[in-house]
């Protein structure tokens, strides 16, 4: 247990340390947690967390697949099949483009050519861990290059199948499997067929029960378990688990559950992103580096050049514009995650040996610790072409709603109403089931999301929006709201509602832009339809409910008071 705990501190601070240092920098914080890996691996002086990184780094490979889960939320089955082109056109072209030339290079360090090739499409595939992480921490997933970075990654992660099938058929060794193409094919259709049933429609209604119960914890279990079970049965198959969570996220990215599952999700897939970085940090053994410097920096010269061309020449050839073709080559020209699979399965095949094993896992580990470094001096390349701002990503970013509501009760209903009418871009929240069901039925934009949960603000961007209304019921919850937003978000207006004097008050002093108490606007209400159908007229009724209203409804606190 002293180990454990030591070795947690150790980690802990030596990734604050540098994860703070590269930020500083502007650097991200997915190099601090690189070098922090190196400096807690077991090929450096130093302090030594553990020695199974290849463990660790399995376990941790749970957080790409939480990621493309996340990111499959935001990916409805509709804008998925928009961007056909370019998921098959352009990535396609990408992994045979890269995969081909870059076999011919590993062709003059390898006997065989179907070996060369093997490590030529492998060394093709980029890293969706690092290139997905970098894009959503720059707020750039939504960019001309970020969309069709998405594309690509999504084929590659296609591509792991034939590339994991044809190894077997590389092999020197003995055959231990008699099982038949049919049955492979079969296996991989009931798989499929299994997620589609669960993701559609199991999981929604399960959501739908634990949500009215208002089981936070269910909630959250239910969550996890759709992940697991999609990485399950895609890895049964024998596809990847990445692809079986982003279906399983995309099939509940139409759910009114969505923003909720995701914002739930993402502490998990923050703790596992971090230690699979690290992980990789750990994976650089650079006693085998420096065995042969030379041919190993010439191994991530050319890998990163000629992948960087390749990508650069295809874009344009889709009619991208230079400046997403520079960005994308910069961001795409490292190496994956997926490498270490398809090179640990051929060394235990027998296809490579340990020296060349070890070579590949360092070229990708380095690879990826030059990404955030030569993305940085893409944008900044690109944008002095193109002559912009470093953030004219802005321009094409989407802005789909710029009002929130917070509660969907009587008032929150008709100011739904009123936004839509007038056509102003809006969202709503609420954590009753039924409500969110309702307004789904009517046609509204109304989610399943606790809006006092701080994670779920970050999670919709509130960051985005002009104004927020909050009509929640529970005073204390609607200040609590208030407050944060205040302090978080002081660009947005807030406007809330109260059932009295008090509450709106300390509503006010939370930090509201503006607040009516409904019980006074009741009662003025009701005094001035009494006045007028007592007779007075409506100039002094109007003078009357303006010195009401004034200051805050000082008048009436003087009198409430007396």
């Amino acid at each position: 247990m002293d180990f454990f705990l030591l070795s947690a501190l150790v980690l802990l601070a030596v990734t604050a340390i540098m994860v703070t240092i590269s930020k500083h920098m502007g650097l991200g914080s997915i190099l601090g947690l690189l070098i922090a890996g190196i400096i807690v691996g077991p090929h450096t002086p130093g302090p030594i967390v553990t020695s199974e990184v290849e463990n660790l780094r399995h376990f941790t490979e749970f957080g790409v697949v939480m990621l493309l889960f996340i990111i499959g939320l935001e990916m409805q089955p509709a804008k998925l099949w928009s961007m056909r082109k370019e998921v098959f056109g352009l990535g396609s072209l990408q992994v045979i483009v890269s995969g081909v030339i870059l076999g011919f290079y590993m062709s003059f360090f390898v006997d065989r050519l179907s070996v060369a090739m093997l490590l030529g499409f492998t060394l093709a595939l980029s890293s969706t861990a690092f290139v997905m992480q970098i894009l959503q921490e720059k707020g750039k997933v939504n960019t001309e290059h970020g969309k069709n970075a998405f594309a690509i990654l999504l084929l590659q992660d296609l591509a792991v199948v034939p590339l994991l099938a044809v190894l077997p058929l590389l092999s020197m060794q003995p055959k231990t499997t008699n099982v038949s193409w049919f049955e492979s094919l079969a296996t991989v259709v009931v798989m499929f067929g299994l997620l589609i049933v669960f993701g559609r429609y199991i999981i929604p209604k399960a959501l739908d029960k634990v949500a009215k119960q208002r089981n936070k914890d269910a909630f959250l279990l239910l969550t996890l378990l759709s992940v697991v079970l999609s990485a399950y049965l895609m890895d049964h198959a024998g596809l990847s688990m990445a692809l079986g969570a982003f279906l399983m996220g995309m099939f509940l990215s139409t759910s009114r559950y969505s923003f909720q599952i995701e914002s739930s999700l993402e502490p998990f897939k923050g703790i596992l992103m971090s230690l699979f970085f690290i992980a990789v940090g750990m994976s650089i053994d650079f006693k085998a580096i420096m065995s042969a410097p030379w041919v190993f920096s010439e191994h991530i010269v050319v890998i990163l050049v000629l992948k960087a061309l390749i990508i650069f020449v295809l874009m344009l050839a889709f009619g991208a514009t230079k400046s997403g073709a520079i960005k994308l080559a910069f961001l795409l020209n490292q190496s994956g995650e997926f490498g270490f699979v398809l090179f640990g399965a051929a060394k235990a095949l027998g296809i490579i040996d340990d020296q060349l094993f070890v070579v590949g896992i360092g070229v990708i580990s380095i690879s990826m610790l030059f990404t955030p470094v030569l993305y940085s001096f893409g944008c900044s390349l690109a944008n002095k072409l193109a002559k912009v701002s470093q953030f004219s990503y802005f321009e094409n970013a989407s802005m789909e709603q710029k009002v929130v509501v917070a509660g969907y009760g009587s008032t929150g209903k008709v100011i739904a109403k009123m936004l839509k009418s007038s056509g102003i871009p809006f969202m709503v929240f609420d954590i009753n089931a039924n409500e969110v069901a309702l307004g789904r039925k009517e046609g509204f934009p109304v989610f399943f999301g606790d809006i006092t949960d701080l994670k779920l603000l970050n999670t919709i961007k509130l960051d985005q929006a002009s104004m927020i209304i909050v009509s929640i019921d529970h005073s204390l919850n609607a200040i609590k709201v208030v407050k944060h937003i205040k302090d978080n978000y002081p660009h947005i207006k807030i406007l809330a509602r109260a059932l009295d004097i008090k509450a709106m008050d300390k509503m006010l002093f939370a930090g509201a832009s503006w607040v009516i108490a409904e019980t006074l606007e009741s009662s003025i209400r009701t005094g001035s339809e009494a006045l007028s159908q007592l007779g007075v007229q409506p100039d002094e009724i109007t003078t009357l409910l303006e010195s009401l209203r004034k200051n805050e409804y000082e008048l009436i606190r003087e009198i409430t008071k007396a």
